[in-house]
C-alpha cells in the first residue's frame, strides 16, 4: 500500500475540514477551567468533564450581555462550531452561545419541543374553542395543597356561585405530575362532563413548571374535546400547555374569572331586561288599545254592511244586464254584415266569372299556337332553302366530283396525297368511278392555279 505523505500544514487543513463538516453545529455542556479574558475583549477557556477536556475560544463579537459573567468552576451549556487552530494544531470549539447550565438546557428543550409541537398544529389558533358563557360545571385539574386551588374555588364562589366545581387532584411538580395530569384529561371523558376545564399551579422557577412543559401534558390538552383554559404561574410564565389551551389566563384566579360571570354584572343585566321587558309590554298594551279604538271605529252594523251588499249586488245585476244586451246587438249587427258580405260573394258569381276567363284564355292560346305553327314553317322552308344550296350533292350537280382512297374514308385533298399507280374512288352527283392514277404532277411555285 502506498504511503501518503502530508505537510504539516496540509494535515492540519484536512482535519480541520473534516471535523467542521462532521461535527458543526456542536452543543456541549461541563465546568469552566483555565478561564483567561485578555483586553481584547476575547474569552479563553477549557470546559472539562471528569474524564476530559476541550479548549474552547468565544470572540468579542459572538458575547451578549448575560446576568452574571462566568467564572472557573461554573457548569454551563454551550453551542459552537468544532475546528482546528491550524498554526499550532490545537482542537478547539469557536463558541457562538453559552449560558448558565439546568435552567438553560431546559430552555433549550423548551424552544425545540414549542418548535416540533407548533410544525405539527398544536398550537393552531383555528383549533380554538370558545369558553361558554354560563358553565354549569366546572373541572379544575390542580394540587389540592397549592394556594392556586384556594384562589380558584373562593373566585368561583364570589362570582357564579351557581357553579358546580369538580376538583381533580393532581401533583403539579415531580416525578408523578406528568402522568397524573394526563390521567385527570382522561377522566374528563366520564359522565357527567363539564363544560370547561381549568388546568391551574401557583407560580415558581422554570424546573417548578416544567410539567406543564412535557409533550404528554401538551397532548393531552390538545386531544380534549373541552375547552380548556390555564392558569399556570405569574404573568411573565409561559408554559407549552399555555400554547396548546383554548385560553391563556396570566393566574389562577385570571383563569377562574375568565370561565365565570360576575353573578353582580349577572344580576345587573336581568334588572336592565326587566326593566326593559315591562317597557316593551306597556309599550305594546298601549299600542294594541290604539288598534281596538280604530277597529271600533271603523266597525259597522251587520244589517247596514247587508243592505250596502245588497245594493252592489243588484248595481252588478243592472250592468251584467246592460253588458250582455250590448253584446247580444253587437253580435246581431255583425252577422247581419257577414252576411251581406257572403252573398255579395257568391261561389255561383265566381263560377260563372271564372268560366268565362277560362274560355278567353283557350281562344287566345289557339290563336298563339296557330301564329307560332305559321311561323315555324316559313323559318323551316328558309332553313331548308340554304341547307339545299350549301348541300355537297348540289355541288356535284354542277361537276364537281369527291375523291377518296381507296377505302372510301379519307378524302383526297392534294395531289400530295396519291402516288403512282395509287386506287381511288371519285364520287358524282350521279354514281361512283373506281380509277387508278398513272401519274401525279404537282403545281411548282409560282405557277397560276
Amino acid at each position: 500500500m502506498d504511503r501518503i505523505i502530508y505537510e504539516v500544514s496540509e494535515f492540519t487543513d484536512e482535519a480541520r475540514a473534516l471535523i467542521e463538516s462532521e461535527f458543526n453545529p456542536v452543543w456541549l455542556t461541563g465546568e469552566i477551567s483555565n478561564l483567561a479574558t485578555p483586553a481584547s475583549g476575547h474569552l479563553y477557556f477549557s470546559l472539562k468533564d471528569d474524564h476530559a477536556q476541550v479548549r474552547c475560544a468565544m470572540f468579542r463579537n459572538r458575547r451578549r450581555p448575560t446576568h452574571h459573567e462566568i467564572a472557573n468552576g461554573d457548569a454551563v451549556l454551550l453551542s459552537g462550531k468544532a475546528s482546528i487552530y491550524t498554526p499550532r494544531g490545537d482542537f478547539q470549539v469557536i463558541v457562538d452561545y453559552i449560558e448558565p447550565a439546568g435552567e438553560g438546557e431546559l430552555r433549550r428543550r423548551y424552544d425545540l419541543l414549542r418548535k416540533k409541537l407548533e410544525r405539527e398544529g398544536l398550537f393552531d389558533s383555528n383549533l380554538k374553542k370558545s369558553v361558554p358563557d354560563l358553565p354549569k360545571r366546572i373541572s379544575v385539574i390542580t394540587s389540592p395543597s397549592g394556594a392556586a386551588l384556594q384562589d380558584i374555588l373562593v373566585t368561583l364562589a364570589r362570582r357564579f356561585p351557581l357553579a358546580h366545581v369538580i376538583h381533580l387532584p393532581v401533583p403539579v411538580q415531580g416525578e408523578n405530575a406528568v402522568p397524573e395530569i394526563v390521567n385527570a384529561f382522561g377522566l374528563l371523558k366520564k359522565p357527567p362532563k363539564p363544560d370547561v376545564v381549568v388546568l391551574a399551579r401557583g407560580g415558581g422557577s422554570l424546573e417548578d413548571l416544567w410539567a406543564f412543559n412535557e409533550e404528554a401534558v401538551v397532548r393531552a390538552i390538545h386531544a380534549c374535546n373541552l375547552p380548556v383554559v390555564t392558569g399556570i404561574g405569574h404573568e411573565t410564565d409561559v408554559t407549552l400547555a399555555d400554547f396548546a389551551a383554548d385560553l391563556r389566563a396570566p393566574t389562577p384566579t385570571a383563569a377562574a374569572e375568565s370561565v365565570s360571570p360576575d353573578c353582580k354584572m349577572l344580576a345587573k343585566d336581568v334588572s336592565n331586561f326587566q326593566t326593559k321587558m315591562l317597557d316593551a309590554m306597556q309599550s305594546s298594551v298601549q299600542l294594541f288599545g290604539q288598534r281596538i279604538d280604530n277597529a271600533s271605529s271603523r266597525l259597522r252594523h251587520p244589517r247596514e254592511r247587508l243592505n250596502h251588499q245588497q245594493q252592489t249586488v243588484t248595481n252588478s245585476e243592472r250592468r251584467i244586464k246592460n253588458c250582455l244586451r250590448h253584446t247580444l246587438d253587437s253580435n246581431q249587427n255583425t252577422l247581419d254584415n257577414l252576411n251581406t258580405r257572403l252573398m255579395s260573394r257568391s261561389p255561383e258569381k265566381t263560377l260563372k266569372f271564372q268560366s268565362n276567363q277560362i274560355n278567353g284564355l283557350a281562344k287566345f292560346l289557339k290563336q298563339q299556337l296557330e301564329r307560332r305553327l305559321q311561323l315555324n314553317e316559313k323559318s323551316f322552308d328558309v332553313l331548308a332553302a340554304k341547307l339545299k344550296t350549301l348541300s355537297p350533292t348540289a355541288t356535284l350537280a354542277r361537276g364537281f366530283s369527291i375523291v377518296r382512297a381507296k377505302n372510301g374514308k379519307r378524302i383526297v385533298r392534294s395531289a400530295e396525297q396519291l402516288k403512282k399507280g395509287a386506287t381511288v374512288i371519285a364520287e358524282f352527283a350521279e354514281g361512283t368511278v373506281t380509277a387508278s392514277v398513272e401519274a401525279v404532277e404537282l403545281d411548282q411555285p409560282g405557277e397560276a392555279d
